[in-house]
């Protein structure tokens, strides 16, 4: 089970996360992986921000918001007989934190190696007190930094998980605790290289955590608690009709997450594919919600599922100024330098014959993507070889997803019409071969009126009972 920032933001969700921990371990081995306390990672991050900055009064005024939350979480949760050795635990994770604030503030840097071991502590504060609950409430169980169990590459801030070692150390550290009874209580998001250098998983990184241990261990199941009844039909922010998924495949979940539903993190489901380890997406605050199951495949692929949405994206264009180089050789070039710059491309789209091409990136890899592509493009781009990059920040991404749509002639074109009814502007479109998603670029002030459109035109939404009467 794992529990993110808003299941575990207080010690009122805390209580109910070590309720229903205790709830299924009375049925069988559980393993819980946690996240910091909502809005934690960000205060952390911001503190190494100012410490960087050498600004001493913006590192005292966090560390104290710091304290002051884990501290009333630690007082409201647990027993006044166990309040001041846990408080002392606290008080020890924030003075770690301190000391590498202090070290970052000294050097004016934020190396990335003492970033990943500081942004962690978010997570082990949580780890400590949630073991400190389920203890208290009779369910014995331990915090474990999973730095001591995850073994990954040496990639700081965006870490990939070695699974064989990985593996290895789950064995060895949590099977000998599960056999004792214990429940391992896992901070989420974060590991460490082979030779013990802490990393992290990139932000979102908890869910991937999860599965990572979930297929370490063979599970038999994952189940990620959040604060959204499960996979939606499209984001109930925009669209009011909205259903919740029964059932999707692991494509389908993996395809709305890269696209922007914010229920899963994009490379979750990655490590549970070749052991088919099905996943549950519920609610901690409506647990008895049914949620949406994730598996690898559905007896019955209908068509499109879902429709979601991406507002924060900038579309660059390149084209060759002339014939001296293909748009071939632009695009290989284009897309190393993306890789080398570790920038994800949403949605990829090209012309035969002007030889351009365009392609969307989150907008906070913008500065990083065209970092990259003046390097790699430097003398082509100086000599006019190249037409200036061009970049579009008013655009949106839509993108409809689900098994079977190849199986659905003028479903396509039903999508651009019903855009286009609004009147939106579509400026690119993106289709792999396996139709299982179909990425529309639009203009950002007409993205929302565009997804309503698209979920209405694909009939998504609840069936609206007829009125009247014969």
């Amino acid at each position: 089970m794992k529990f993110g920032g808003t299941s575990v933001g207080s010690a009122a969700r805390m209580r109910v996360a070590a309720a229903l921990t205790a709830e299924e371990r009375k049925k069988r081995p559980v393993v819980i992986v946690v996240s910091a306390m909502s809005k934690i990672t960000d205060l952390l991050l911001d503190t190494m921000r100012h410490a960087e900055a050498g600004d001493h009064a913006g590192i005292d005024k966090n560390l104290a918001a710091l304290r002051a939350r884990h501290e009333e979480a630690c007082r409201e949760l647990l027993p006044e007989t166990r309040i001041a050795t846990v408080m002392a635990g606290v008080h020890g994770l924030i003075g770690e934190f301190e000391r590498i604030v202090n070290g970052m503030a000294m050097l004016n840097e934020r190396p990335p190696r003492s970033v990943d071991e500081a942004v962690a502590v978010g997570e082990r504060l949580s780890a400590l007190l949630v073991s400190e609950c389920l203890n208290a409430e009779g369910t014995p169980a331990t915090a474990v930094n999973a730095w001591e169990v995850v073994v990954t590459d040496a990639v700081f801030g965006n870490a990939s998980p070695l699974m064989e070692p990985t593996r290895k150390k789950a064995q060895q550290k949590l099977v000998p605790l599960i056999e004792q009874g214990l429940v391992p209580v896992i901070t989420g998001f974060n590991g460490a290289t082979g030779d013990g250098r802490p990393t992290t998983l990139g932000r979102g990184g908890s869910d991937f955590s999860a599965s990572i241990l979930a297929a370490a261990l063979d599970a038999s199941e994952l189940w990620i608690w959040t604060d959204v009844d499960g996979i939606m039909s499209a984001d109930p922010r925009l669209v009011a009709d909205v259903v919740v998924l029964d059932e999707v495949t692991y494509a389908e979940a993996a395809e709305l997450a890269y696209n922007g539903a914010k229920v899963l993190h994009p490379r979750t489901l990655a490590p549970l594919v070749e052991k088919r380890i099905p996943v549950w997406s519920k609610n901690s605050f409506a647990p008895e919600k049914p949620g949406t199951k994730i598996v690898p495949e559905i007896a019955r692929a209908n068509g499109a599922r879902a429709v979601t949405s991406m507002s924060g994206v900038a579309l660059l264009s390149l084209e060759p100024a002339g014939a001296e180089l293909s748009g071939v050789q632009i695009m290989a070039r284009a897309l190393d330098a993306l890789a080398r710059s570790d920038v994800e491309v949403l949605a990829l789209s090209s012309s035969s014959y002007r030889q351009s091409f365009c392609f969307l990136v989150r907008s906070e890899e913008l500065e990083a993507t065209l970092r990259g592509l003046e390097a790699a493009l430097a003398l082509e781009l100086a000599h006019g070889y190249v037409q200036p990059i061009h970049v579009d920040k008013n655009v949106g991404l839509l993108a409809v997803v689900g098994e079977g749509m190849h199986g659905k002639p003028g479903l396509a074109g039903r999508i651009f019409t019903a855009i286009s009814r609004e009147q939106v502007n579509i400026i690119a479109i993106a289709q792999g071969s396996s139709e299982l998603t179909i990425a529309v670029v639009v203009s950002r002030d007409g993205l929302e009126k565009a997804v309503r459109a698209v979920h209405q035109e694909c009939d998504l939404g609840r069936a609206v009972p007829a009125t009247g009467s014969r």
